[in-house]
């Protein structure tokens, strides 16, 4: 009995050059921005430092503004965030699970201001945020960060309640269950994951943003991405900088290891009908 061989899968030479040119032009900048936060001395025309240590990291660690933004970042992007959690997981959920007229209208309007130019709809809105004397306030910035959340806290969650098995549900109302038991029982736990995904990216996300922390809350509102701008523009020393945007990757970092293994599940494509 002959015994059919699999047939040789062809290498994708062009897709590999691709990937691998990819790969370059994202890898190349972070190691040079990783050598350079570690790098005590580095003069042209050599190519790697003349001497590593930690000398910038202790330096900068040092400032006291560095702190404060800090601080203030955490601050900004867990108050961001739960309130945009607060507004949208229930609009999500009203989008995944009801019916009503201007549905499809109104789910693409919360995603409108994704569509348009972010620096001038941030202009835009500080005209208006001027005219309330919001401009320099905490509480300006929060509202315009809100803005940045909706992509992230709309339409992940409303993949992650389409994607609960709805056999479990029912089975779980024939069994006598009320709506909000069922909710709390079958739908939460299944969505939760995904739902934690899109807390953590709108968290990451407000903890990066950068145009609207800039224009809406300079100069009294300084968050660390703004910060590390006014080094690398002010500072006579890159190393500075190269500090920060280091430690500005962490959480970015925390995030994708997290998120990559929802994303990996099929969640959000069984969600949007996949």
């Amino acid at each position: 009995m002959a015994i059919a061989l699999a047939p040789k899968r062809r290498t994708d030479w062009i897709g590999l050059v691709f990937a691998l040119a990819l790969t370059i032009v994202i890898l190349v900048p972070m190691l040079v921005v990783i050598t350079w936060s570690f790098a005590n001395v580095w003069r042209f025309p050599s190519v790697l430092p003349q001497q590593f240590g930690l000398k910038f990291w202790q330096m900068t660690l040092a400032r006291s503004d560095v702190w404060s933004a800090l601080s203030l970042s955490l601050t900004l992007s867990a108050v961001v965030t739960a309130i945009s959690a607060a507004i949208c997981l229930p609009a999500a959920y009203a989008f995944a699970r009801m019916t009503f007229p201007g549905r499809d209208v109104l789910f693409f309007s919360f995603l409108a201001g994704q569509a348009f130019p972010k620096f001038g709809l941030l202009v835009a809105i500080a005209a208006i945020f001027l005219q309330l004397n919001l401009i320099a306030t905490f509480w300006g910035v929060v509202l315009i960060q809100l803005v940045g959340t909706l992509l992230f806290m709309i339409w992940i969650p409303v993949a992650a309640f389409q994607s609960v098995d709805r056999r479990m549900e029912e089975a779980a109302r024939d069994a006598g269950a009320g709506p909000l038991r069922v909710f709390w029982s079958i739908t939460l736990p299944q969505a939760a994951p995904t739902i934690f995904s899109a807390v953590l990216l709108s968290f990451v996300g407000t903890f990066y943003e950068t145009e609207g922390a800039w224009l809406i809350g300079a100069p009294q509102i300084r968050t660390m991405p703004v910060l590390m701008i006014s080094f690398i523009n002010n500072q006579p020393v890159i190393q500075y900088g190269a500090v920060l945007s280091v430690l500005l990757w962490i959480p970015s970092l925390i995030a994708l290891v997290f998120t990559r293994r929802v994303v990996n599940s099929g969640s959000f494509a069984r969600g949007f009908g996949g």
